[in-house]
């Protein structure tokens, strides 16, 4: 099997304790397939039944035993047989016994693969773990799960056990329950193995690995603490970001009966002189050119490597400081983590006299990381000890460091935002509003005090992506209570201004109120502010101009006042003041008297300076300066 291939077998536990979540687990293994057939199309998935009123498994031919387990599917290439035979998975009538169905699956295993440890092979547990074992005919039950797990080591399996328990049945069995817990915990720390437990499908659902990706180094040298001390070090990537993948470009311009087409799209380019457009030029005349002002300055590769900067590689330790000094808003990007070198056992002693010192001392560690030689860019990060949960520092999992990167200070934004004490009394919130917004912020807080947290990330899947790979495979909707809540997460959040639905590029005829204060409040781009204003005044002129014996008179003082309005929330007073002085003359101009008569009748004012402190209008200056009812024509 290749490197980059995983072969996975489902081990699902259908006996009648788990009847109420097979609904939930049809759902998310069906999902899990789905998504192999995006990300990981070469893959392999077998399934593994247990708790079934039939047997139909290789051991129980060869030596007996082993009853109520179905090999429901062989390990085979991912594909839709293996979606709808999760979909529509048999209930048991049965108590599973979990191990029964560990040792076929790792006979599965063994025989597709053979004795080798080479590539990626997993199973995966699902079961409530509520139903007895039964007594081994060799040993103890602990002696059978220890002789298991070496099995599955040196055959390089991994296994991950996943336990759903969520509200317990009265017939539940607290003492059978312990029990097997401790033989999963057995499992755990004899192999490579994962045990989650989950309350709930949500957790189910983002319990279950999509896949496992395979660590790689970002950094193997020394971490230096000074001139003559370093300690050796092996740096991975904690966590990263999960990524849609990349879609291909499909063409079908191929016969529709060959079945060997590809479909592929290749593209060529060309590079052709500006004086001559008939004219290929070839790469060795070729420059890449960088446009400085008006100019384009031509900088060659050998220019580039010339003021290159190139630091060597390593990291450095720049110093200690007290972990309340390092915010956690200004961590940054993907987590890594520092781990000795392994088989060193002077590394370890020294990475773990560090880490358990500065935890003690509640200290983290500054530290200069250059992971290539000539890498161009230099990343400062705080270390942070990580203990190990074993008590032999010498063990799979040693006393660590977590980098963390911090930035710089032009990574550093600071957004400004005028303050609510420029807004007139009127527009002041409340108490009642104030309690409002502390409210919807107390539920938007994931780890209230006092409760547990929830929407845990190992437990979480991205819903971007979920969404996405939906929509990709054409599924539908059908959700459970719980999954509702899972949908609710990457629902739109509440119409709080009445107008935030309103998803508009320019103002229509219809609603132009509603369809400014939509546009005016967009934040992708600052330059829908001066596009609403803009595009306002040019509806109030052609409100006024179209006007029929003073029709549109009351649509035209709606949208004044809108315009008013928007004009003193973004700060920008003299826009608006400018505009209704226009406006008037615009209406003398056009011999349009009645409109400023009417604009008069309803004392709209110019905007103070109380209302925007960048106005240039005292209150008095502006209910006076601009109403002045005019005057009828003597002849």
């Amino acid at each position: 099997m290749a490197r980059n291939k995983e072969a996975l077998l489902l081990l699902l536990d259908v006996g009648p304790s788990m009847h109420p979540a097979l609904s939930e687990i049809e759902k998310v293994c069906s999902m899990l397939v789905h998504k192999k057939l995006i990300y990981s199309k070469y893959d392999e998935v077998g399934i593994v039944l247990f708790g079934t009123e039939d047997t139909n498994n290789e051991l129980t031919t060869e030596v007996g035993g082993y009853q109520h387990v179905v090999v429901l599917k062989n390990i085979k290439v991912v594909d839709g047989d293996i979606v709808e035979a999760l979909q529509q998975l048999p209930r048991g009538t049965t108590d599973g016994d979990f191990l029964d169905a560990v040792i076929v699956g790792m006979d599965v295993l063994v025989k597709k693969f053979g004795v080798t440890n080479k590539g990626k092979k997993r199973v995966c547990l699902i079961t409530n773990a509520q139903c007895q074992i039964k007594e081994s005919d060799e040993g103890t039950k602990e002696e059978q799960v220890t002789t298991i797990a070496k099995q599955m080591t040196a055959h390089g399996i991994k296994m991950e056990s996943i336990i759903m328990r969520g509200k317990l049945s009265q017939d539940a069995n607290k003492g059978i329950m312990d029990e097997n817990d401790r033989l999963l915990n057995i499992f755990s720390k004899e192999t490579s193995t994962r045990l989650l437990y989950v309350e709930n499908p949500i957790s189910l659902f983002g319990a279950l690995r999509t896949r496992n990706i395979a660590l790689v180094t970002v950094f193997r040298g020394h971490l230096e603490i000074s001139p003559k001390l370093s300690i050796k070090v092996m740096v991975y990537k904690k966590t990263t970001e999960e990524k849609f993948p990349s879609m291909k470009k499909y063409s079908d311009k191929a016969p529709p009966n060959d079945k060997f087409a590809k479909h592929e799209v290749k593209i060529d380019y060309e590079h052709k002189s500006s004086k001559d457009p008939d004219k290929v030029v070839p790469p060795d005349q070729r420059i890449k050119g960088y446009p400085y002002g008006p100019q384009i300055v031509p900088i060659s590769s050998a220019e580039w490597e010339a003021v290159k900067f190139k630091p060597e590689k390593g990291v450095k330790l720049m110093g200690f400081t007290d972990s309340s000094n390092v915010f956690r808003h200004h961590y940054m990007k993907d987590v890594y983590v520092f781990l000795p070198e392994p088989g060193n056992t002077r590394a370890m002693i020294a990475v773990s006299a560090v880490a358990r010192a500065m935890k003690e001392m509640n200290k983290v560690a500054i530290v200069r990381c250059v992971w290539r030689q000539g890498q161009a860019n230099v990343v400062i990060g705080v270390l942070t000890p990580n203990l190990s949960d074993k008590e032999n520092i010498f063990s799979v999992q040693p006393d660590s460091f977590y980098l963390n990167v911090l930035p710089f200070a032009e990574d550093v934004r600071e957004f400004q935002f005028p303050s609510f004490t420029n807004f007139p009394a009127s527009w002041q919130p409340n108490g009642q509003q104030l309690e409002a917004a502390a409210n919807l912020i107390k539920t938007l807080d994931l780890a209230p005090h006092g409760q547990e947290e929830v929407l845990l990330p190992d437990f979480t899947p991205n819903p971007v992506l979920e969404k996405k790979s939906r929509r990709l495979l054409g599924g539908k909707r059908s959700f459970s209570n719980d999954e509702e809540v899972k949908g609710n997460i990457t629902a739109q959040p509440a119409n709080l201004t009445g107008n935030a639905s309103v998803n508009v590029g320019k103002i229509g005829d219809l609603t132009p109120v509603q369809y400014f204060e939509a546009l005016i409040s967009r934040r992708d781009s600052p330059d829908w502010v001066v596009k609403a204003i803009n595009e306002m005044k040019n509806k109030i002129f052609d409100l006024v101009e179209d006007s029929h014996e003073g029709d549109n008179y009351p649509k035209a003082l709606e949208c004044l006042v809108a315009l008013r309005k928007g004009c003193i929330l973004e700060q920008e007073p003299e826009q608006f003041n400018d505009f209704l002085k226009h406006l008037w003359n615009f209406c003398q101009e056009k011999n349009l008297p009645s409109f400023c008569e009417y604009l008069a009748s309803k004392e709209l004012t110019l905007i103070s300076k109380t209302e925007a402190i960048d106005s240039e209008n005292t209150d008095d200056k502006a209910r006076k300066g601009f109403l002045v009812k005019s005057e009828p024509k003597v002849d």
